[in-house]
């Protein structure tokens, strides 16, 4: 289990070859085969667009590092002395890599019987949460079906960043027929374009309601 938490930056500086990266090869498809799997056989009455919006927001970097963060894994990471000054023990991709590869290091243990339990024991009410969200799984997939529904084009979207690199704020904007109808504000681009698409889309589905 140790090696789940070996960052490449420690194992260059150290000297050392190994790293975490094998066993998140691992378990980015472990998780991917059991939540795949689960949510399947749990939907029966879903579509084949709406399983993999599902899929994707229970596996996403971002459902992941928070996975992390409530396992407090951050502390446990073997991190070098660049990604220690940068706060890497917070950012999502490291965590979400190093849970990835912790789900790895459980199924080398004990195959999909272990490994099955393990992340239906972390993920399971993220699983419930998502499936009842609708729209909200994935706002800009749902914003690019309203648009072109309406057709209105493809969303278009602007992002900038500010703040040091530990502390990055991403504000996004998006357009839709060359109108403003989104922005958004969060410390990933991916979650501050989610918040314009969200925005975007209440506009557009409530003006066509009224």
């Amino acid at each position: 289990m140790d090696l789940a938490f070996t960052h490449r930056s420690w194992a260059y500086e150290n000297g050392r070859g190994a790293t975490n990266e094998r066993l998140e090869f691992l378990g980015d498809s472990v998780l991917g085969a059991i939540v795949t799997e689960h949510i399947f056989n749990q939907y029966p009455d879903r579509s084949e667009g709406q399983l993999a919006k599902l899929r994707a927001a229970v596996v996403s970097g971002h459902t992941l590092a928070e996975v992390a963060r409530t396992l407090q894994i951050g502390p446990e990471l073997k991190l070098g002395r660049g990604e220690i000054a940068t706060h890497g023990d917070t950012k999502d991709s490291i965590l979400a890599d190093a849970m990835e590869a912790v789900i790895g290091a459980v199924h080398i243990t004990g195959g999909f019987a272990l490994s099955g339990v393990f992340v239906h024991w972390i993920l399971d009410p993220v699983i419930l949460e998502a499936a009842d969200l609708g729209a909200g799984l994935d706002w800009k997939s749902s914003l690019q079906e309203v648009t072109s529904h309406m057709e209105l084009g493809a969303p278009d979207y602007a992002c900038v960043t500010t703040g040091p690199d530990h502390e990055r704020v991403f504000t996004a904007e998006v357009r839709v027929a060359d109108q403003v109808l989104g922005s958004g504000k969060a410390s990933s681009r991916r979650g501050a374009e989610q918040k314009a698409a969200e925005m975007a889309y209440e506009a557009l589905v409530g003006d066509s309601t009224k």
